[in-house]
């Protein structure tokens, strides 16, 4: 298996590789010119070619930001807002009725403690998932491994470090369980009743 094939499979890989390094060369380059466009129909098929999946009813606003773009799949009308920096060397997946806020930031990247480690760059990497119905409100950080579970929020400038369960909304740095949202509960028992 190349580095570059370990990295698309969300497995440890070398960053120094020369096909990792050319696919986030042609990352940045798309990136740039995505960016720089203010036609809708261009952006998008060039979000198609950068991401591994963007359907026509989901929508990235500029500045958009990310390392490789083809570990980024995202699901139907989902909405990301300007400024968003996905650090992806792992799969992020985003997916149906998504809202993400301006300014957030995803890191599936993480390094050691050990000092002697970080100076031979060794980087972890672990997937993030979010799950159909999330709002994220803006400035929020998700760290590398972390699920949020559908229908739940979470507040403006929050951190999140552990899995976020269905239904609740959480907050703060790091995030924590603020309540369950009993309104998608209600909601459940009117639409199935």
């Amino acid at each position: 298996m190349t580095e570059l094939e370990k990295m698309l499979a969300g497995n440890n890989f070398n960053g120094a590789d020369e096909s990792v390094n050319c696919l986030r060369d042609s990352a940045a380059k798309l990136l740039q010119d995505i960016n720089r466009h203010t036609d809708n129909d261009q952006r998008h098929e060039m979000l198609q070619q950068l991401l591994a999946n963007i359907p026509t009813s989901s929508i990235i606003r500029s500045p958009f930001f990310c390392e490789f773009g083809k570990t980024i799949s995202i699901g139907e009308h989902s909405f990301i807002n300007m400024n968003v920096t996905m650090l992806d060397g792992a799969p992020i997946t985003i997916s149906n009725h998504v809202l993400i806020g301006p300014n957030c930031q995803f890191y599936c990247a993480s390094h050691e403690f050990n000092y002697l480690q970080r100076r031979q760059w060794q980087t972890s990497w672990a997937p993030i998932t979010i799950e159909d119905d999330v709002w994220i409100g803006g400035s929020t950080v998700i760290n590398q491994g972390v699920t949020i579970g559908a229908r739940s929020v979470i507040a403006a400038n929050s951190v999140v470090n552990k899995d976020v369960p269905p239904d609740c909304l959480y907050g703060g740095s790091p995030a924590r369980f603020i309540r369950k949202l009993h309104e998608n509960e209600l909601l459940e028992n009117i639409i199935h009743g």
